[in-house]
């Protein structure tokens, strides 16, 4: 078994495809919503990303083959006045699971984002996917918690349109 880790390039075909691959298998999963990437986002996606200056994605292959992603982005962290990256998209194929890709991929993006200077790395995690959560927890992830016992913070969303 052969893993090879690469950034994307979000103008080569192959790249492009293989990143809507394995987008479109997380999208379809119950932890993606279930539901597949609409033509018109399949469409535009990629030359999106390319446009999107802060962002990268790094793509695993098993063999040559698609297998696992990160799609991410470049934010800002005013209370250390520093950049960092958060992990918008993480997925690892069904048939890849158990072999330690996600760790390879959250190492490879902890050292892009070293790379840039940033401060740290965040992601989002549903509360119900136990196994993308002991994954990050294994990798060194943690709850955002400050002190004072307010508790975790957590993700909201405000649909525009």
């Amino acid at each position: 078994m052969a893993v090879e880790l690469i950034q994307a390039d979000y103008r080569n075909p192959q790249h492009g495809a293989d990143l809507l691959t394995v987008l479109r298998h997380y999208a379809t999963d119950v932890m993606g919503g279930g539901d597949d990437l609409s033509d018109d986002v399949q469409r535009n996606l990629l030359a999106a990303l390319a446009k999107q200056s802060g962002a990268f994605s790094v793509l695993a292959y098993v063999d040559g083959k698609p297998a696992g992603l990160a799609n991410c982005f470049e934010g800002f962290s005013t209370f250390a006045c520093m950049p960092l990256i958060n992990i918008h998209d993480f997925a690892v194929m069904s048939e890849f699971r158990g072999m330690q890709l996600s760790q390879q991929l959250l190492q490879e993006v902890e050292q892009i984002a070293r790379n840039k200077g940033c401060c740290k790395v965040t992601l989002e995690v549903l509360e119900g996917n136990t196994v993308a959560q002991n994954a990050y927890l294994k990798y060194g992830f943690e709850g955002y918690d400050l002190p004072g016992g307010q508790g975790q913070a957590l993700f909201w969303q405000k649909k525009l349109g």
